[in-house]
């Protein structure tokens, strides 16, 4: 059998049933694999880093393992920016690149390079992956694709690349002479958590007056969501979510209490400082989550960490009072069990003062100004955004104001980069996530600087036909880095608006055959939502915002989380803290 074959016959088995590619001299093998696969598609896309993008997608919102592949040199290295987006956002996808004829290898010769376009993607990526491995025997080919799909999955999920040389991709394989790596599996048992342990958390949770519950990604990653669910509502503890973990909790719930950090919601923020016990499942407690000092994080409360990476737990950027290394839906699972046999606790008062927060310092601005505000648009939004859609949301100023002011519902998942943080991903993620689930609504949500950077899988999408809705929030600047400028550098725009320019969008988009529409006052903003709502097809809506429009509120340096700009008066942030203000 060949065993570019054999490849596709994997992945097929193991019911992944997309690979998205650019095509290129060194994976013509593989491709040639793939023609006319009816049980596995090639989704040829337009630029590499796209590629990597859509398996990303693909892997966020479904139950299988996304798949991008590109040829040697400048297909394998534009994959590179994706990769390290699923290895920081714990991500499974396999990355498959082909590479020249091992004869053409320079290997450890001085030599800068040997073969066209021959470059050691390998070493390159090693940093960035679970595993990545230059393919030189073909016997061990069932091995490595075994092997690569146990590490995406297992653990803390996560990249693999292969890469594959074009002589080994057109060798024969004997299949029964192939070695397996199924015996090197561990088993997946279930992690064995201390009951004295959990008993000694759920009696913590009891004693509390003020207990918070902290969501990461994690949750979504472990599958978490429904007993995360039953946990609150046994117990009726606030729910504040980080970026990552933003659609693992339905916003409409009455224990919703935002998302925290820099540019968190200003509710959010003081329902965590003022907790006197911290849950926090899954979250990497960052300096965007906590701020510049972690020591001040909720500084009054026991904090609990579970993760299931201990390298985590190890990082003493926040001190923990309990550290749980472990799956999470496992370990919710043993604690609710715990929590049912004990008096059910009662957090009212607790719960009013997080209401009070909520109702006194929305993000959503419902000025009826000239000029629509973002957190009005995105919580007008959210009237019309159907049950079950998928949001994909870019990287910039318009990521924030969708955090703080959509309200997701709990069938609805809102997926964007969190560690890379890499702008022009959100256009190649729906594409993916629209192969993913294809009866379901997908949403893109961009920028006009990010929105430039992968515009040119428009044509991915008028190809194939997909009914992508584009939503770019237009301020004709990189808006994030003005606002910086402003604040830290007197207001020396260079690069962000000095320099910066975009086209007419509507001219552009048009040649894609994608209709568009141009939003620019209140008055028109739920005829434009309604048809939105409405429409079977691929839309593009353009939303005109003020150059100067920030996101609020946000943290500076040196501040605790609850003291966001614009800061409230002493007297003011006093009144809504149980401890001593900083």
């Amino acid at each position: 059998m060949k065993l570019s074959d054999f490849v596709v016959d994997f992945l097929a088995t193991n019911n992944i049933r997309h690979v998205f590619e650019v095509c290129g001299g060194t994976i013509t093998h593989l491709l040639d694999s793939l023609y006319k696969r009816k049980d596995i598609r090639a989704i040829s896309m337009h630029h590499e880093q796209a590629a990597a993008y859509a398996a990303e997608g693909y892997a966020r919102c479904g139950s299988s393992v996304g798949v991008a592949m590109a040829t040697s040199g400048p297909g394998a290295t534009n994959l590179i920016t994706g990769i390290a987006s699923c290895f920081f956002d714990s991500i499974p996808c396999l990355f498959i690149t082909g590479q020249v004829n091992t004869y053409e290898f320079k290997f450890a010769s001085p030599i800068r390079q040997r073969g066209f376009q021959e470059t050691d993607i390998v070493s390159m990526v090693r940093p960035v992956v679970k595993d990545a491995v230059l393919v030189r025997e073909p016997i061990k080919i069932r091995y490595y694709l075994e092997k690569s799909l146990y590490l995406c999955t297992s653990g803390r999920p996560g990249p693999v690349l292969l890469d594959i040389p074009m002589n080994v991709q057109r060798a024969d394989i004997d299949l029964k002479a192939m070695p397996s790596f199924e015996g090197e599996i561990k088993s997946r048992s279930k992690t064995r958590f201390s009951h004295v342990l959990l008993g000694r958390i759920a009696r913590l949770i009891a004693s509390s007056s003020r207990p918070v519950i902290l969501v990461g990604g994690g949750v979504r990653l472990s599958g978490a969501q429904n007993e995360l669910l039953k946990l609150v509502n046994v117990t009726g503890i606030p729910v504040v979510t980080t970026l990552m973990g933003i659609d693992a909790f339905p916003h409409d719930a009455k224990e919703y209490a935002g998302m925290i950090g820099t540019y968190g919601n200003r509710y959010a923020n003081l329902t965590t400082a003022n907790a006197d016990m911290l849950l926090v499942l899954g979250a990497r407690l960052d300096t965007r989550q906590t701020g510049v000092m972690p020591e001040t994080f909720s500084r009054g409360a026991k904090i609990v960490r579970v993760d299931i990476d201990s390298n985590e737990l190890e990082c003493n950027k926040v001190k923990a009072n309990i550290s749980v290394n472990g799956d999470i839906r496992e370990f919710l699972s043993v604690l609710n069990g715990c929590v049912r046999d004990m008096n059910r606790p009662n957090f009212l008062l607790w719960k009013k003062r997080v209401a009070f927060y909520k109702k006194n310092y929305p993000c959503c601005n419902i000025e009826r100004r000239l000029k629509i505000h973002p957190n009005y648009f995105f919580s007008k939004l959210s009237e019309y955004i159907p049950s079950n859609a998928i949001i994909c949301v870019d990287v910039g100023q318009h990521q924030m104001w969708a955090a703080q002011s959509l309200n997701i519902k709990n069938r609805q998942r809102f997926l964007t980069q969190g560690g890379m943080g890499s702008m022009g991903s959100s256009l190649a993620m729906a594409i993916g996530a629209a192969f993913c689930h294809p009866r379901q609504d997908i949403f893109v949500i961009t920028g006009d600087g990010g929105f430039q950077l992968n515009i040119q899988e428009l044509q991915t999408i008028r190809h194939y036909k997909l009914p992508i809705k584009i939503i770019m929030l237009n301020n004709h600047c990189y808006g994030m880095v003005r606002q910086f400028q402003e604040q830290y550098f007197h207001s020396r725009f260079q690069s962000s608006v000095i320099g910066y320019s975009c086209p007419d969008f509507h001219r552009v988009i048009k040649a894609y055959q994608i209709p568009t529409v141009r939003i620019s006052r209140h008055a028109q903003l739920g005829s434009i939502l309604r048809t939105l709502s409405k429409s079977k097809d691929s839309l593009f809506i353009e939303v005109d915002v003020d150059a100067d429009t920030k996101v609020l509120p946000k943290l500076s340096m040196n501040r605790p989380i609850e003291d966001q700009d614009p800061l409230l008066s002493r007297k003011e942030l006093k009144s809504n803290m149980f401890i001593d203000i900083l």
